[in-house]
């Protein structure tokens, strides 16, 4: 309590707070209430020029790198939750590891110089590797990454848990931002106009804003949630289903005819784009992660899925 008798806020630092997941994450807790129905306040950290931008309601915007780690205990001076959306992604293996790995450490570093003890990380179900994988429950296989973003992202896991955080492992995430989900399905429905392999893979999705929801239900509990989760909507997708909606939307080709797996990857291999066979991998064979255990843990509805959240929108 504050000397006029008003309620401290309670303060939440969302790393990457202008990327696809963070700024969902940013926009979820802007609606929240702490642990015990207090007020909360978001601190939205970001690398780039509209970390400047001054902060609306209770969001406050703060300039920050995860690649500068004075710049985070500056950050998360006063600050209760960390919520970790930072993540490297593509295919230069240094900044892989600059970002990934020691950027989390320093994450991590500053959280327990600030006495943060209430920490989600998001990582990937990509560290499992290639599959195919169906209904397996988290570490069911070994993981395997397949490149140096998986790896680093794997690595990071073990900073973040032992700092004592909540490791997230989402499948494919869908939703307003997406970048890569939506655009491959409507490149390789092109390169590939065939239903692949009968389109009956099952698929871990989630909805970028159910995604949010987890993870702030994950920093306002009332006891913390630790340890790695899948982080998906509990009910699998056919890769079939997937296409056949994203088409409904404009957002893919509709299957023309069908062929066999053998003959979708020969079909991809005799076509030029920027996707290639590790994404039709990804989003064409079963890759099906058991996720019901966190909305349990967490006491939330999951909703209705990913794809009934496009027609929303």
């Amino acid at each position: 309590m504050t000397a006029d008798g008003e309620a401290v806020p309670w303060t939440v630092a969302v790393t990457g707070s202008t990327g696809f997941i963070g700024s969902a994450v940013v926009r979820r807790l802007s609606g929240c209430a702490a642990p015990g129905g207090g007020p909360l306040r978001v601190r939205a950290l970001a690398r780039g020029e509209s970390a400047e931008a001054p902060g609306e309601g209770t969001v406050e915007r703060v300039r920050a790198d995860v690649t500068d780690a004075a710049s985070l205990h500056a950050a998360f001076k006063g600050v209760d939750a960390v919520v970790h959306a930072v993540s490297y992604v593509g295919g230069d293996a240094r900044r892989a590891w600059s970002v990934n790995l020691d950027g989390t450490t320093a994450v991590m570093a500053a959280a327990r110089e600030a006495g943060v003890d209430r920490i989600v990380h998001f990582s990937t179900a990509a560290v499992y590797g290639a599959g195919p994988h169906r209904g397996i429950d988290v570490d069911g296989v070994d993981a395997e990454p397949v490149s140096e973003a998986s790896r680093s992202r794997l690595a990071a896991e073990g900073r973040a848990l032992a700092a004592g955080a909540l490791v997230l492992r989402p499948g494919l995430v869908l939703g307003e931002g997406d970048r890569w989900v939506g655009p491959a399905f409507a490149e390789l429905t092109r390169r590939v106009p065939p239903e692949w392999d009968g389109g009956t893979a099952l698929l871990s999705l989630v909805d970028v804003d159910d995604l949010a929801r987890l993870a702030a239900a994950a920093v306002t509990a009332g006891t913390p949630v630790r340890g790695v989760h899948h982080a998906a909507h509990p009910v699998p997708v056919t890769s079939g289903r997937l296409r056949r909606v994203l088409a409904e939307h404009g957002l893919a080709e509709h299957a023309r005819g069908d062929a066999d797996w053998a003959q979708c990857t020969a079909l991809l291999a005799n076509t030029r784009g920027r996707w290639g066979q590790r994404q039709l991998e990804l989003l064409g064979r079963d890759h099906h992660y058991r996720s019901d255990l966190i909305w349990e843990l967490l006491a939330t509805d999951p909703g209705p899925g990913p794809l009934e959240r496009l027609g929303t929108r």
